[in-house]
């Protein structure tokens, strides 16, 4: 088994809807990865994520695998979607955790699961879960008459009880010599990429050509993606997380407590990239969604692609809808635009190039003579309105990356405008290599009570 050993061993969890299974992935991964609702049938998409297991004094690393549940009733008639997921991720996998709710105790649809896990190729851990007092408790033997696996282990996901129990189970079954006991540092992806937009704009499609697998579900149902899910892919030996969001809904059409969490993780996706890819539909016009979504990557500062999909059913040219951004999405001039056809795979190469190229632009650094000497050109061509006052930058600086960010150590603040700091702003961009990037500009001054006092001196 030699071929493991350059990954983690993929743990599934498998289940009907409603057992347990995304609270079970986020106590193991000690982060609100997958979104835990009551309702059954949340979790779509397969969600993978690396987790740290404790097993007495030994700990390891595996890769753990969320999935939608078997049997699953579905209001958008995704079950066979999300059924065909969790297949593909069994498929997949090293070990399998079989999760049921130890308060409702055995029904048709565990049946089924366990019928389809019987004489499984690999390992299959039983795990009785929400067995949070001793009455129920007594009650996990029942499920021995399943006859699938090792257990059953009776748990609390919620509590974390019995956790200790299972991850040791876990990692005796899992070879150590077949498997990483953690991640190489040399394999950890280079830039995170989030693709954001409206609702069926088709960043799930996007995400599987970027994957080469049907990563996503991807229906002509809005709102068919419901949690933010990382999926890792290889472009020219180079590894990177794209990170499929939900569609963004306006506040007012947010019709329950699931899109109210999808619509909060795609903004919280938007502030862990590195990159963002604001997507856009060509089939219908710009809207309050877009412009809200621009905004907020504006106020992130963070480098962002302007990606226009579904070119292939427009009649609109490219100087049209560049001519129609900059004046719908004002402040995102100086951001690349791009044409695509994610469902044809057009554009998709250049477009991980672009943001790649994004990427490494934004954690450039120049020296201070450099900055210094483009701040001078720039004083000299525009003095700022200082209505008697002049204006001065004693030194600057470059302090941060990602976003670069210019330290002005400037005589007076109030001096400096908004309309003067945006020209300085687009004056470094032309200048220095941080063209299609947002750049910030922070100012600090001397202690204003030690100008007051050289002033009254004066």
């Amino acid at each position: 088994m030699t071929e493991f050993k350059n990954r983690l061993a993929r743990v599934c969890l498998v289940g009907r809807p409603n057992v347990g299974k995304s609270t079970l992935l986020n106590r193991m991964c000690g982060s609100r990865v997958s979104i835990v609702e009551p309702t059954a049938g949340v979790t779509r998409d397969r969600i993978a994520v690396k987790a740290r297991l404790f097993s007495g004094v030994d700990e390891r690393w595996i890769e753990v695998i969320d999935t939608g549940g078997v049997g699953i009733v579905d209001r958008d008639d995704l079950g066979p979607h999300v059924e065909e997921q969790v297949m593909t991720a069994m498929a997949g996998a090293d070990l399998i955790v079989f999760l049921v709710d130890g308060r409702d105790g055995i029904t048709p649809l565990d049946q089924r699961v366990a019928e389809s896990l019987r004489g499984a190729d690999i390992p299959v851990v039983l795990c009785v879960n929400k067995v949070e007092s001793d009455e129920i408790s007594w009650g996990t033997d029942e499920f021995r008459r399943f006859g699938v696996g090792k257990g059953p282990y009776p748990i609390s996901a919620q509590n974390g009880v019995g956790l200790t129990q299972l991850y040791e189970c876990l990692c005796e079954t899992l070879d150590k010599d077949d498997f990483l006991e953690k991640p190489l540092e040399d394999e950890e992806p280079t830039m995170k990429l989030a693709v954001v937009g409206r609702r069926n704009a088709g960043k799930s499609t996007l995400i599987n050509v970027l994957a080469r697998e049907e990563r996503m579900i991807v229906s002509e149902i809005p709102g068919t993606t419901r949690d933010s899910v990382d999926v890792v892919f290889e472009r020219d030996g180079k590894r990177f997380i794209a990170i499929d969001t939900a569609g963004v809904r306006k506040k007012k059409s947010i019709a329950d407590a699931i899109e109210f969490y999808s619509d909060t993780r795609s903004y919280r996706s938007i502030r862990r990239a590195d990159v963002v890819v604001l997507l856009f539909d060509m089939t219908v016009p710009i809207s309050s969604i877009e412009k809200k979504l621009a905004r907020y990557v504006i106020d992130q500062h963070l480098p962002v692609v302007l990606a226009s999909n579904k070119w292939d059913l427009s009649e609109t040219t490219v100087k049209e809808f560049r001519r129609e951004l900059d004046v719908e999405l004002r402040g995102l001039s100086w951001a690349p635009f791009m044409t695509l056809s994610a469902k044809h795979g057009r554009g998709i190469d250049k477009l991980v190039e672009r943001a790649e190229d994004l990427y490494e632009q934004g954690r450039k650094r120049v020296t201070t003579g450099e900055l210094n000497r483009v701040l001078e050109r720039a004083l000299t061509a525009r003095v700022p309105n200082s209505k008697g006052y002049r204006a001065k930058v004693n030194y600057a600086t470059q302090a941060e990356i990602s976003p670069p960010t210019f330290v002005l150590f400037v005589n007076d603040k109030r001096l400096f405008s908004k309309d003067y700091l945006r020209y300085l702003t687009n004056r470094i961009r032309e200048e220095l290599p941080f063209k299609d990037v947002p750049v910030r500009i922070v100012l600090r001054e001397k202690d204003r009570k030690e100008r007051e006092t050289k002033e009254s001196i004066s």
